[in-house]
């Protein structure tokens, strides 16, 4: 088994992937702890219905789908914010609103125009082939501002995150800090398909955060400790797929699965 792991990593596609997926893995579990317990969660999936229908517009336009997408998914995480601040649409109803709807033009749009050969599967469950050398360079410079970024407003982000209302009453500009949450979510969950696609990628949110609260309650420890979860399942995921064969996306979800459901039982246990 050894000896299959070093041969994958002599392939410079799954080097790419893995240094993409963990800088990925970094990203979404901060920013997951962020919004899972500001109960924004399904913002990813919603955001990653977006980028599937901009990567479909994208395909049929002969654009390049990275570069059309970003912008696409976060002019629509603006827009989610501004639903949520609508009297008659909230939370969940904004999400469900924008992502059905960009999933179906997506589909449409593939659709209705003849001659194109795309493989809707590649989006929707991701493709480790597909990453290129320029998800590389933009991951890095990523995972780079977001890390610096939870490490210089910490306090803030600790604050927004906690009680968004004792934040606005301190001065902190929440809606400020909204926005660039908001900006490198939608980065992150269209880079962050080309793995995983856009049905998996959300549990890279999600997963990480509500595993290490079942370990930690010290939100500093949870944050730390979702990241090294999260990087821990991906690098098992990635190996598992490429020993026993079996799509990236869905092997990196069902080891996230099970570190949820070993650290959910030893919870009960203590």
């Amino acid at each position: 088994m050894l000896n299959s792991i070093v041969e994958m990593f002599s392939y410079d596609f799954i080097v790419r992937a893995f240094i993409v997926g963990v800088v990925i893995s970094i990203c979404a579990a901060l920013l997951g702890v962020v919004l899972v317990l500001r109960r924004n969660s399904m913002i990813g999936d919603g955001l990653s219905h977006v980028a599937f229908g901009a990567f479909a517009i994208a395909t049929v336009l002969n654009l390049t789908p990275l570069y059309f997408a970003i912008p696409v998914a976060i002019i629509v995480s603006f827009l989610i914010l501004r639903l949520n601040q609508n009297s008659k649409i909230h939370g969940d109803s904004a999400i469900a609103l924008v992502s059905a709807s960009a999933l179906a033009i997506g589909v449409m749009a593939i659709s209705i125009i003849k001659g194109v050969n795309v493989d809707i599967n590649a989006y929707l469950f991701g493709s480790i082939l597909s990453v290129t050398t320029s998800d590389l360079v933009i991951s890095s410079i990523l995972g780079c501002i977001v890390i610096l970024f939870f490490i210089f407003f910490y306090h803030r982000i600790f604050a927004i995150t906690i009680d968004e209302t004792f934040a606005k009453s301190i001065g902190l500009k929440v809606n400020y800090y909204q926005a660039i949450l908001a900006i490198i979510c939608s980065i992150v969950v269209v880079i962050g398909m080309k793995l995983l696609g856009s049905l998996l990628i959300s549990s890279l949110i999600i997963f990480p955060c509500l595993t290490s609260m079942h370990l930690f309650k010290n939100f500093r420890q949870v944050i730390i400790s979702s990241a090294v979860i999260s990087v821990i399942c991906f690098s098992v995921g990635l190996i598992a797929s490429y020993l026993f064969s079996t799509p990236t996306g869905a092997s990196v979800v069902i080891v996230n699965l099970v570190a949820y459901i070993i650290c959910w039982l030893t919870s009960k246990l203590k």
